[in-house]
């Protein structure tokens, strides 16, 4: 059952993989699958505003990674257009729209663009197709910038990154600084003129990994105007205490150096798609060196998300404060950036 307050808060989900899981299937099973598998967790979560990363494994790449793209973008839009308890959302008044009618706002994202490469151009067409938040690198190297995997390279954006990231301001694409390297998320903040996103990542002050954002990396994005959305994977959050007061110590933490206007949720809920995905990510049984099969109990899902509006009441967060976190603070962010259409 869900909370009164939760209920009556705008929920937003800035990481949830589940169109990697639907597009690993025949395509006439990916609105099923949504329809069966995914919608009841985000009606069950109170989840009104969703947004949908295309993240291609490594299997495509690279030959087949702008065909994969294509095809996640595709599934998004047949989602969208056989759910009417959904909408397909370009611009922040879509999403209010979407929001006065009780569906849950879709928003595309790209997770490393290895379908763009050096071709920068791309970003406009993907533009036109519904793409509003992007990221430059995965762990690992790409045309554009180097992953956190690859920080001991000190690598900054590469000639063909800081394009995109031009290109990017200009069409009014969000810059999304989760996975980047950490010299290059110090790049993108002196590039930037506008607001800077972290769609999944934690604080490395309570857990030294490279998945997760220095103080000083928090504060420069706040200075933009940015949102961190915090990321709930359980290693990635404590060496072995996987529960959710752990959880709201990265939330705290963030909050408290950035300001609770700064931060909200990006789960990055994996536990099911790693069971649907192929290799390799979950046959290894670790990714970067933390395991890949502990979670938190009670949010392998959406489905547990008023557990996060409860942990935070019972820490004695003030009301407007949690409904900040909880999505307010990711909804004022698109209605401010998310305003038009590619020319």
């Amino acid at each position: 059952m869900i909370d009164d307050l939760h209920g009556r808060s705008v929920v937003a989900d800035t990481h949830n993989d589940l169109l990697d899981a639907i597009a690993h299937r025949p395509v006439e099973r990916w609105v099923p699958h949504f329809r069966e598998r995914w919608l009841p967790q985000l009606q069950q979560g109170g989840v009104n505003l969703q947004v949908l990363p295309v993240f291609v494994d490594d299997v495509f790449r690279p030959e087949g990674a702008l065909r994969q793209t294509l095809r996640m973008i595709e599934a998004a839009h047949r989602i969208a257009a056989a759910s009417p308890e959904t909408r397909l959302c370009s611009t922040g008044a879509d999403i209010d729209e979407a929001l006065a009618h009780d569906q849950i706002a879709l928003v595309l994202a790209l997770e490393s663009a290895p379908g763009v490469g050096e071709d920068v151009e791309l970003l406009e067409t993907l533009y036109r197709l519904g793409v509003r938040i992007a990221s430059l690198a995965h762990f690992g190297r790409t045309a554009l910038a180097d992953g956190s995997g690859e920080d001991g390279t000190g690598s900054r954006l590469t000639r063909a990154g800081v394009a995109a990231h031009a290109e990017m301001e200009r069409l009014g694409m969000i810059f999304d600084v989760s996975h980047l390297g950490a010299a290059g998320v110090e790049h993108v903040l002196e590039l930037s003129t506008r607001p800077v996103m972290a769609t999944h990542s934690s604080a490395r002050a309570l857990r030294d990994h490279h998945r997760n954002l220095t103080d000083a990396q928090l504060r420069g994005i706040a200075d933009t105007g940015g949102v961190v959305c915090v990321n709930f994977f359980a290693p990635f959050l404590h060496e072995s205490d996987f529960t959710i007061d752990r959880l709201v110590d990265h939330i705290e933490h963030i909050a408290g150096v950035m300001g609770v206007e700064h931060v909200g949720l990006g789960p990055d809920f994996v536990k099911e798609v790693l069971q649907d995905v192929t290799p390799p990510c979950c046959e290894v049984g670790e990714i970067e060196g933390v395991p890949t099969d502990r979670f938190l109990p009670g949010l392998e899902g959406p489905a547990g998300l008023p557990l996060v509006t409860e942990a935070l009441q019972k820490r004695g967060w003030p009301e407007e404060d949690v409904v900040r976190v909880l999505g307010q603070n990711v909804l004022d962010l698109f209605r401010t950036e998310l305003r038009g259409s590619a020319s």
